[in-house]
């Protein structure tokens, strides 16, 4: 698989695609004035205790108060096996709210969500300082292997090399991008990652509650660190300055994959050159076309995601079990990428179309599983109906990329959906009668509308319009404006 990351530079976003096999498959935008928080470590102070949510509002200097729940304020517990998006606390034996926190408390928190919506940001208590290599893990005295590293010699090697260089009072995940890295790289990683936790330690225990302790990196060195990994190929950035400080940065951090650093020069722009502009415009349809025919519609609402699944113009097979199979396995590897070039989290609810044999619902979910299985977000399956629903769940840290490049429609505040034309001429036609009752002088009518409007006035409804004018005796001219919106119109007496 060739994987390679573009980084595209403007004075006030930058923007950065992952594409696998020339496919978007990741997306991020980051711009001036609007960072994200995910990842910053604050210190902050208790504000509330909610004990009915077993949750606390914790002050931490933005303008929503950051919403921390018991099993966030209280220490993990995860396997050596299970690291990172496995850590979890136990439900059943977790303390009340109140036993961990009280109001006017200080703590020193991690963002883990952005604040979407009405919701103010998620944190924890339980805090990771990420390096290339390694997480330094403060608060627990373990060994974890990400669970993307499959060979088992690998993980014996790394978790040897890891437990000879941990400190005795911090814990330490190994990344996936740690695999084949000597003990030099990651204790050269390890030193990193202990000076900024005690850097942000020094500045805690100076300043007052609410404070910045620490800033997670800008979009550029941020998705190197995170990302650029022996798989990728080639790292293409658009901007001499920004190709100088990805090149110090690799250099300095993962020296090894410096030379994967690559400015492009060309007059072409580096979207348009490998197809990115197009793929965002289809990332932000509603209506995904498969190759074999079939379509997928995806609906993002506040409450979960609904994903439906269709035939459309694929060529039927001899049977109709064999054509749903074929056009659900389709949809099933589209739809993973979809979910995680969109960043789509939360509730996931698929409308597979029907089948009838276990073994091709089973084939399908392993296929669903293994697609998935590419995503850095967590996911989960939680089960399939008889009907062919399935339900799961992926990782929502921050807006999906709808959210992010797209705002509520003013005219359909969200719906989707307009008036059609044929409903705004009935209801121009009713504000003239209206407007002739009010005021039994006037001699002219004047109605401005689209234009789309207005020619449904002059044909469809021609004879309506004629009709007003003969039973009110009252001249009707019905002009087009180009730049209405179908649904505004502006009937003048004169």
């Amino acid at each position: 698989m060739n994987k390679q990351i573009l980084i595209n530079v403007h004075t006030k976003e930058v923007r950065i695609a992952v594409l696998e096999d020339g496919e978007l498959v990741e997306f991020y935008v980051e711009r001036k004035g609007n960072r994200g928080i995910v990842g910053n470590i604050y210190k902050g102070r208790v504000q509330k205790i909610v004990p009915a949510v077993q949750a606390a509002f914790v002050d931490i200097g933005v303008s929503k108060k950051a919403f921390l729940y018991v099993r966030d304020a209280v220490a993990l517990e995860f396997e050596e096996d299970d690291p990172f998006e496995g850590a979890r606390g136990f439900e059943d034996e977790l303390p009340s709210i109140e036993e961990v926190l009280s109001e006017g408390q200080e703590v020193i928190v991690q963002v883990s969500k952005e604040p979407i919506g009405t919701k103010g940001p998620r944190v924890t208590t339980n805090i990771t300082v990420p390096g290339h290599y390694l997480v330094l893990l403060p608060t627990v005295n373990r060994v974890g292997i990400s669970r993307r590293i499959t060979d088992e010699k690998e993980r014996e090697r790394l978790r040897a090399i890891a437990t000879e260089i941990k400190p005795n009072e911090y814990g330490i995940i190994v990344r996936t991008a740690a695999e084949g890295a000597d003990k030099e790289e990651l204790k050269k990683d390890l030193d990193y990652i202990l000076r900024v936790w005690k850097g942000l330690v020094e500045k805690a225990e100076s300043k007052p509650p609410p404070v910045l302790l620490y800033q997670d990196l800008e979009i550029v060195p941020r998705t190197l660190r995170d990302l650029l990994t022996d798989d990728v190929s080639e790292v293409i950035v658009d901007s001499k300055t920004e190709y100088e400080r990805a090149l110090n940065f690799t250099k300095a951090f993962i020296p090894k994959l410096s030379d994967r650093i690559k400015l492009y020069e060309e007059d072409i722009p580096l979207f348009e050159k490998f197809g990115v502009e197009r793929a965002i415009e289809k990332a932000l349809s509603r209506k995904v076309y498969l190759k074999n025919g079939g379509y997928i519609v995806i609906d993002e609402t506040e409450a979960l995601v609904s994903i439906d699944v269709n035939s459309g113009k694929f060529r039927k097979t001899k049977t109709l079990e064999e054509t749903a199979l074929k056009i659900n396995l389709a949809a099933a590897k589209e739809i993973a990428r979809q979910l995680r070039l969109r960043d789509i989290g939360g509730i996931i609810v698929i409308n597979f179309i029907d089948m009838k044999e276990e073994e091709n619902k089973e084939l399908l979910i392993k296929t669903l599983e293994e697609e998935l299985s590419k995503d850095r977000a967590k996911t989960k399956i939680v089960s399939m109906s008889d009907l062919g629903l399935v339900e799961m769940t992926r990782k929502r840290v921050k807006k999906s990329l709808g959210k992010t490049l797209t705002m509520t429609c003013p005219y359909c505040e969200g719906k989707g959906r307009v008036k059609s034309v044929e409903t705004v001429a009935f209801e121009i036609e009713r504000e003239i009668i209206s407007s002739i009752k009010a005021d039994g002088n006037c001699k002219v009518i004047k109605v401005y509308a689209n234009p789309a409007v207005v020619e449904k006035l002059k044909v469809d409804e021609k004879d309506i319009i004629d009709r007003i004018e003969r039973v009110f005796g009252r001249e009707i001219k019905v002009i087009p404006v180009e730049n209405y919106h179908v649904e505004k119109f502006m009937v003048v007496k004169g």
